[in-house]
């Protein structure tokens, strides 16, 4: 079983790059894990067009038996602890692969909302998908750690 993270366009800022990094690499105690930048698309006319074409591209590399795990803005929220015991009842289902994804700067198309499996927030406030992608990989990390009772996570 894989857990991946997908995301749309390169990181700009060496600094998000560099977090990113450290908690991927630590992530790799505990599971398979993989990142994927998707390439950016050409943009539509419109933002709508935008997420359509982004969508096409996503759904093009989901397979059906994937556990699809869209962040969205109205998914679901967690705690760290519970987001944790969520992440264990995910992988004891034993998906092949578990696809976390950060859609575009404007956000998922409906096919994307659609094929969801679920949705996960992060906060309710908005933050750039760049940053996101430091937020959730260390989010993802500080789970592990928790599950594994670990001290990373000191509550």
């Amino acid at each position: 079983m894989n857990i991946e993270f997908w995301y749309i366009g390169k990181t700009n800022e060496k600094y998000l790059s560099q977090g990113i990094e450290i908690y991927a690499k630590r992530l790799k105690h505990y599971c398979k894990y993989v990142e994927v930048c998707l390439k950016d698309v050409k943009p539509g006319p419109t933002a709508e067009a935008t997420k359509n074409k982004e969508a096409e591209l996503v759904l093009s590399k989901l397979k059906n038996d994937d556990l699809f795990i869209l962040l969205d803005e109205v998914g679901k929220s967690y705690t760290s602890v519970k987001f944790a015991n969520q992440i264990q009842k995910w992988i004891n289902n034993s998906p092949r692969r578990i696809i976390f994804l950060v859609a575009g700067a404007f956000g998922a198309g409906e096919s994307l909302k659609a094929r969801a499996n679920t949705k996960l927030s992060l906060s309710e406030m908005t933050f750039s998908h760049q940053m996101i992608r430091l937020f959730f990989t260390e989010q993802l990390y500080r789970a592990f750690t928790i599950l594994k009772n670990e001290k990373y996570h000191n509550i």
